[in-house]
């Protein structure tokens, strides 16, 4: 058990621990009781509400309908048992760090780095993807003349960063009411879809010479891989809402609720949008549309259909919502990062309102940059769903590490199944692993060099610099001695 002397280094599982100030964490506060279980499934619905918009559609490139939906399937079920597993972990271990913080009690300060990176990098890379479809959005809609959608980019990180400099409640309620407003865009789009829809539709991609190809499966079976990082767009970031724990009410009862109420929302939409979409309008011309929906009412009702500008319009709030909302996702998990100290310390540091505004900012920095410099958003989803899927595979195997080495740790909410729910959960999730090389072998490997430049990062240097009384850190030490003198 560390020393309770401040700054004096004790040594723990390969690590180098000081015991930090009270002034430290005075510092390093979030602000508590912001949000009920209501707020949070809708932080939950507003991570993902984007995909339902943009993004999942070049999954039928990939695999055609047939494809897409099997990954879509296969991606669902593991987020549902991914979803059930985190509900408990959230319960049991309700801190900023989230699935750092789960991986760390599991599976130590290396585990728990591997995985906090994993996640930093799909939040900070998801949003550059987002930003590259609002800017097309933008352009399909002919706003204020622009035809290059950089200044887009730096609006949205500009403005929804500020928001966030501003307050999390405040920032929370109206990600909220945006999230609303994106809902009904969907709504108008599925009525406005059933009168044209025709499953022939779906199967209008002609097969290629691949293996298995049908016209169930165009592309053949390695298609469906493919397609399994866009069938995973659906439902990317849901697992950000165990990230508000410590600005929760009462995050053992609200946590569970809150997320699994976002997963069936999600559920639904995501239902909906890959039948009705291009079950209208064809799934050949959605497979390259960068603004799907508004697109496929146009095929249906024709092109000057005050439906698809309704959609277009209020569209651009799903898409808002998304990237407002994984902001708030990846200044947390950067922040319990920073707080520990495996990430420098003062991009941790809070302002007098609160709010984490170095984890907010920098990143922030980074994606406008990736979003002006790539600026292709079905490459940048890829990246990010590399950072999920890795993140992912290590939060299942915390779960059954827990479930298996603490029987007695309390847990308000226990998931139906146990580990073998999260151990369905850690198959696909090694399968998404696999597909996102399928998809963007470079993106992938150039990916995978970041996330080895980080864990040499910890391994080198900031192992030696740990904080032991950030609350993650205190939580597992504690566990240990305790395992150590029993």
């Amino acid at each position: 058990m560390p020393d309770d002397t401040t700054g004096r280094p004790v040594h723990v599982q390969g690590a180098e621990y000081a015991r930090e100030s009270t002034e430290y964490l005075d510092q390093r506060r979030l602000r508590r009781g912001a949000a009920g279980w209501v707020l949070l499934a809708g932080l939950g619905v507003a991570y993902v509400i984007s995909g339902d918009f943009a993004g999942w559609n070049f999954g039928l490139a990939e695999g055609g309908w047939g494809g897409l939906l099997i990954a879509t399937l296969l991606m669902g079920a593991m987020y549902l048992f991914m979803v059930l597993g985190l509900a408990e972990l959230a319960s049991a271990l309700p801190t900023a760090g989230a699935g750092y913080g789960f991986a760390r009690r599991a599976l130590g300060p290396l585990g728990g780095f591997a995985t906090g990176t994993a996640i930093l990098i799909e939040y900070a890379i998801a949003p550059a993807a987002i930003a590259v479809f609002i800017g097309g959005y933008v352009e399909a809609l002919g706003l204020f003349g622009i035809t290059n959608s950089w200044p887009v980019y730096l609006a949205c990180y500009a403005v929804f960063v500020g928001i966030h400099l501003w307050g999390v409640g405040e920032a929370l309620r109206l990600m909220f009411a945006i999230t609303g407003v994106a809902v009904v865009a969907l709504v108008v789009f599925v009525v406005g879809m059933v009168p044209g829809f025709d499953p022939a539709n779906l199967f209008d991609i002609a097969p290629t010479g691949a293996a298995g190809a049908s016209a169930f499966l165009p592309y053949g079976f390695a298609g469906a891989l493919g397609a399994f990082v866009f069938g995973i767009w659906f439902f990317l970031a849901v697992e950000g809402v165990p990230l508000a724990a410590e600005e929760a009410r009462d995050p053992k009862r609200d946590m569970p609720r809150g997320i699994i109420g976002a997963m069936v929302v999600l559920l639904v939409t995501a239902t909906l949008m890959l039948v009705l979409a291009p079950g209208g309008a064809g799934a050949a011309l959605m497979a390259e549309s960068t603004n799907p929906l508004p697109e496929a009412l146009r095929s249906v009702h024709g092109d000057d259909t005050v439906l698809a500008d309704i959609v277009n319009y209020i569209g651009l709030a799903g898409l808002v919502a998304s990237f407002f909302s994984i902001i708030y996702a990846y200044s947390r998990q950067l922040f319990a990062l920073s707080r520990a100290g495996y990430l420098p310390r003062w991009l941790s540091v809070t302002g007098k309102r609160q709010t984490p505004y170095m984890a907010l900012i920098v990143p922030g920095t980074i994606g406008f940059v990736l979003a002006t410099v790539v600026a292709n958003g079905d490459q940048l989803i890829n990246i990010a769903v590399f950072g999920a899927t890795v993140s992912y595979t290590l939060m299942m195997v915390s779960h059954i590490v827990l479930r298996r080495r603490e029987p007695g740790l309390a847990r308000p909410y226990r998931t139906p199944g146990g580990v073998v729910t999260t151990g369905t959960a850690l198959v696909l999730a090694l399968c998404a692993v696999v597909a996102t090389f399928f998809v963007d072998i470079v993106g992938a490997l150039i990916t995978a060099g970041i996330f080895a430049v980080f864990l040499a990062y910890f391994w080198f240097y900031s192992r030696h610099r740990l904080v032991a009384n950030a609350p993650e850190e205190e939580f597992a030490i504690l566990e240990r001695a305790e395992s150590e003198l029993n």
